[in-house]
């Protein structure tokens, strides 16, 4: 069972920074990740989110393989690569991997204008090596299906970040 986790950043390069760090720690085999997707609000009040794998994309690379062979069986290989990239992009685009794209897109409409949210599919991880390495990255849990005991450790984990610059800024009197 996969648990959902999404954290707020008050930058998009604050959240892709996490990201980028919690995708090397699944190379050490300390996580698991389903998916990872940042989501962008624009100034313009729209949601962009940024994948790890674009489903259209590579169903369109896949579509142009095989309706480019299928083409040669017909002497028409280019005509087969654009059916091929047509329903390969079509079907990419039916296709949804991890995370709910229109589930992200709604919960990312209550971000600030400029803000980021990491939304994660965690499907294993040691806890105590990834909450060390997510130490002091600042953001705020928005939802998390986490139990209370592991929610309340990673809150801390994260809360640590805000102390630290909060106690680095100088008071003003």
């Amino acid at each position: 069972m996969a648990d959902l986790l999404v954290i707020e950043y008050p930058t998009e390069e604050r959240a892709e920074e996490v990201r980028q760090r919690l995708l090397s720690l699944q190379t050490e085999y300390l996580i698991q990740l389903g998916d990872a997707v940042v989501a962008i609000k624009k100034p313009d009040g729209t949601v962009k989110l940024k994948q790890l794998i674009n489903p259209v994309k590579s169903g369109a690379l896949g579509g142009v393989l095989w309706g480019s062979l299928i083409g040669l069986l017909f002497m028409m290989p280019l005509a087969g690569a654009a059916v091929g990239a047509a329903g390969g992009a079509l079907g990419g685009k039916l296709t949804d991997f991890g995370i709910n794209d229109q589930f992200m897109k709604e919960a990312a409409q209550s971000l600030h204008s400029g803000n980021a949210a990491l939304f994660l599919l965690i499907r294993k991880m040691t806890t105590d090596k990834v909450m060390a390495e997510l130490r002091g990255s600042g953001g705020k849990i928005m939802r998390s299906s986490f139990d209370d005991a592991k929610e309340a450790e990673l809150r801390a984990a994260l809360q640590e970040a805000q102390l630290a610059i909060q106690d680095a800024t100088p008071a003003q009197g």
